[in-house]
This record gives C-alpha cells, structure tokens and sequence, in this order.
C-alpha cells in the first residue's frame, strides 16, 4: 500500500490539504483557548488606587447668573465628567477659585496694565479653576480616571443637572 496515491490522498482515504486544514484550524483554537498570553489581561486592573486632585481651567463660560453656578458646585459637592466623550464617572468639586475678567490697557509711559473689564457684556462670562478629587488608578504612565487618562491638557466635560461645559486640565496631583 502506498503512503500517496494519485488524488494526493494519504492512505488513499485522506487528502492531505484537508489534514493540513484541520491541523491549522486545530493549532488556532489551541492558540486561543490554552495559551492566551497576556492579550486578556488588563494593565489597569493591576494599578493601584489612589486618591487625585485634577486642577481644571473654565475660560470664559457664558452663563446669565455665574453665582448661582458656583453656589450649585458649594451645595452639590459632586460633579459627572466626561472625558473623550466617554462618561468616567463621578468626582468631587474641592474648591472653585473665581478669576477675574480683566483686560490689557496701554498705559502714557509705554507699560501696560492688566485691569477690570469694563465692557458690559462681560457679567455674563465666568472664568474660574476648579479642583476636582476623587480616586484614580495609577499607572507607571499615569492617573486613569473612569478608564481614561488625565494628563495636563486633556479635556474634561463637567455634567450636571443645570449644567454641561467643557474644560482643561492644569494640574494633576496624586495624594498619598
């Protein structure tokens, strides 16, 4: 009996692209089932937890009554954000540092001076700096709040009942 026939059969009743078929669909399903590797493991779920304070920046939020904004955060304490239009859930307001809208004004002796705005329009814009808390995983590439990263510079959508407004991040501190 010969080992290949004429039809590339082996033993005359299997072909051999059929035996090579099967054999790669069985190393496949090895590949996935019994040897996954590291691919189904999550880096952040081996981060540890630790509290944050994320400074943010609101330049110029138009907005009719802004003490009524800032007396919410003062009552409410707590905030939702949005980060990468992904909600990454819930964190307290610390603080909220009101600016002042000033402008620049030429002075005779060349200086110039950084003064009230006096426009009337301007009571209707608010610029402040919020420090939100709450707690982040920590990785060796930084703070992850809610699966996203928070990083100086990266958006963050600040979400309310009465409220819902972008802002940027200044600082970042992790707290021991």
């Amino acid at each position: 009996m010969k080992l290949l026939d004429s039809k590339g059969r082996l033993f005359a009743k299997v072909s051999i692209l059929d035996l090579g078929a099967a054999l790669i669909i069985f190393l496949v399903i090895i590949g996935i089932f019994i040897v996954p590797g590291k691919s189904g493991v999550s880096t952040i779920a081996q981060a540890s937890k630790k509290p944050i304070e994320v400074d943010v920046i609101v330049r110029g939020l138009g907005i009719r009554n802004p003490e009524s904004l800032i007396q919410q955060f003062e009552n409410e304490k707590k905030t939702n954000i949005v980060i990468r239009n992904q909600p990454a859930g819930e964190v307290y307001v610390k603080d909220i540092q009101p600016l002042p809208r000033t402008t620049v004004v030429p002075q005779p002796d060349g200086s110039v001076k950084a003064l009230p705005d006096p426009r009337p329009e301007v009571v209707f814009f608010k610029d402040m700096i919020l420090t939100l808390g709450g707690e982040a995983q920590i990785t060796n590439t930084g703070a992850v709040l809610g699966n996203q990263k928070v990083k100086i510079g990266t958006l963050i959508e600040l979400e309310g009942k009465d409220y819902n407004f972008n802002t940027s991040t200044i600082d970042v501190r992790i707290l021991n």
